[in-house]
């Protein structure tokens, strides 16, 4: 089986054009990927330096490679499996961080490379008071950035067209601005010139970024072995990925132009706000899955796929987004339901198996963050939505516990042995709370619906709520699970239609 690297495999050299700090699955199957798709396209005609930000990682694979690696996406269209394989030449090289630190400031110097596009995992956009200027490189990634950019301000003088475009790919809110912050914050404590502080200010572009797709990563032994066999080549690189994918970038007016992925068919949105599109993902993709996991694990699934397709849960699911949670969202009603209905159909996906107690971790904090916002507009107009109501009863009966271990609360429920994985403090309020309130549901929810540490406010204001889901409570207990289901969803279909709500 051939190697794979450029003289087996002729492919086109661009000039070095992005700088990119990060070298893992994620960035190549999303930014790398994307790049690839708009030189293909003639759009960009770029390629990437990657930088190895720590001592060990992928950049010796990359270079024996020589950059070349291959993204297969894999998922739905149009309701049918598709899977595409891509041949991804768009890196030209990867430097360590740590033993190669004067070629990476050697980038800072090329007046090419002026965009800077990041993934150092979301501890990765953290100020390090012991950073300085002499360490070879900085420890920190906010550290080696301001590095990177003192060396390009003195290299051109300080010129205004020499800044550059910053693209944070982090899952953090705020991801651009924060990095910002504390560049400027490290630069003050470097104690340098306030002309290049003014310089990082004016003549950089720090976009806050919002990104969308599930990479999976490389694959197990047999399937990687299956597919390179496939491609006739061996692919150490070889990354797997869903098809959807999504990037909002927010930046002001023209700036597409120095990076225009989106002219190349691809999904990016250069907006001047991005935070409808982040609510839109918390809501509806991510308020989706804390909605549902509960329920669709205490009715006996393991994964999203096999729940989203069953009759019942899977109409919950949909019934849940579409019906409860889209009404509450400011935004175009169409653009809201086509986002949806690619959420449900990424959740259908056979290649990825999604675990709902993967997405159980730290439940309660994510219903405050995903749900409760969607829930709370109903309340205040004093109506409770069956199906939203639904999922807070079923969070509750998840962490109905047996016992508080080292590991967390142990569980077993409905014919179902797990571990709640939380904070601590709610995992003691629930150990505590099923042992005292028992069968008592209505004791029950007024206890969980009063914890103002929880969800903000004191939700036993809301009075019809409580009964609700006490009577949820009891149903899931006497009937079961599935039945309770049918029952809320036969409420939603007789409910008169929801008012927008926001």
């Amino acid at each position: 089986m051939k190697k794979l690297n450029r003289t087996n495999f002729n492919s086109n050299r661009y000039p070095e054009r992005v700088i990119q700090f990060g070298e893992g699955n994620f960035l190549r199957a999303f930014v790398d990927w994307m790049i690839d798709h708009a030189n293909q396209a003639g759009i960009f005609q770029g390629s990437v330096v990657v930088v190895q930000p720590i001592a060990q990682g992928l950049a010796d694979k990359i270079n024996e490679q020589d950059g070349l690696f291959t993204v297969v996406t894999r998922g739905l269209q149009n309701g049918k499996p598709v899977v595409k394989r891509n041949l991804v030449s768009s890196i030209s090289r990867a430097l360590n961080a740590v033993s190669e630190w004067e070629q990476v400031l050697a980038c800072a110097a090329d007046p090419d490379i002026d965009i800077l596009v990041s993934n150092t995992t979301e501890a990765g956009i953290t100020y390090v008071p012991t950073d300085s200027l002499e360490q070879t490189p900085p420890s920190s990634f906010p550290g080696k950035v301001c590095a990177y950019l003192y060396h390009r301000y003195k290299t051109f003088a300080g010129a205004q067209d020499k800044g550059m475009l910053i693209l944070p790919c982090e899952l953090i809110e705020n991801n651009g601005g924060n990095l910002q912050e504390i560049v400027i914050k490290l630069a003050e404590d470097w104690k340098l010139e306030a002309e290049f502080i003014d310089w990082i200010k004016t003549a950089n572009v720090f976009c806050n970024t919002l990104v969308d797709r599930i990479v999976t990563g490389y694959p197990g032994v047999e399937e990687v072995a299956e597919i390179c066999a496939e491609l006739e080549y061996d692919d150490q690189l070889l990354t797997t990925a869903e098809i959807f994918h999504l990037w909002v970038i927010e930046a002001p007016n023209g700036t597409s132009a120095r990076f225009p992925l989106h002219e190349a068919g691809l999904n990016v949105k250069w907006v001047e706000d991005l935070t409808p599109y982040r609510t839109q993902k918390v809501r509806i993709l991510n308020g989706a899955h804390t909605s549902s996991y509960a329920l669709s694990y205490l009715a006996g699934f393991d994964h999203v796929r096999e729940a989203t397709e069953d009759k019942i849960v899977g109409e919950f699911i949909k019934s849940v987004v579409f019906s409860e949670i889209i009404p509450t969202v400011a935004m175009g009603q169409d653009e809201l339901s086509e986002f949806a209905a690619e959420v449900i159909q990424r959740f259908k996906n056979p290649f990825i198996q999604h675990r709902w107690l993967d997405i159980s971790l730290n439940a309660v904090s994510k219903f405050k963050a995903r749900v409760l916002p969607s829930l709370l507009p109903y309340l205040e107009k004093e109506q409770v939505p069956p199906l939203l109501s639904l999922a807070f009863a079923g969070l509750i009966n998840f962490y109905r516990s047996n016992e508080l271990t080292a590991d967390g609360l142990a569980c077993a429920n409905f014919e179902r042995e797990y571990t709640v994985r939380d904070d601590r403090a709610a995992l003691e309020f629930f150990d505590e709370l099923w042992r005292s309130a028992g069968d008592n549901y209505t004791a029950v929810a007024e206890q969980v619906l009063s914890q103002t540490d929880f969800w903000g406010d004191d939700l036993t204001k809301y009075h019809e709520l409580v009964g609700q889901i006490a009577s949820y409570l009891e149903s899931m207990n006497t009937v079961g699970v599935v039945k309770t289901i049918e029952a809320a969803l036969e409420k939603s279909s007789r409910s008169v239609d929801y008012v927008q709500t926001y």
